[in-house]
């Protein structure tokens, strides 16, 4: 049960620093509107500019190569850190 514990907590420790990593793309977007369930293309500031930072702050952080098909699948941040997470 601890081990059980312990696991869910790692995950809740990875996912809020994805968010952060994620979070950090943006300029003009508040803190406060990034969270596992956030639609992020639906964010006014969302482009394909910050899309490609995306795929390259996944890359640097992560050492995980994202493609095109697998971002476009992925609706809230927390779809896309779990195809991160997928690849590890």
């Amino acid at each position: 049960m601890l081990t059980g514990l312990l696991s869910k907590i790692i995950s809740i420790m990875e996912i809020k620093e994805f968010i952060e990593n994620f979070a950090a793309q943006f300029d003009d977007t508040a803190a406060s509107e990034f969270k596992s369930e956030t639609k992020f293309r639906e964010l006014d500031e969302w482009s394909s500019l910050i899309a490609l930072s995306i795929i390259a702050m996944v890359d640097e952080e992560y050492d995980v190569t994202l493609k095109g098909d697998e971002m476009r699948q992925a609706e809230t941040i927390e779809e896309l850190f779990n195809i991160v997470k997928s690849h590890k």
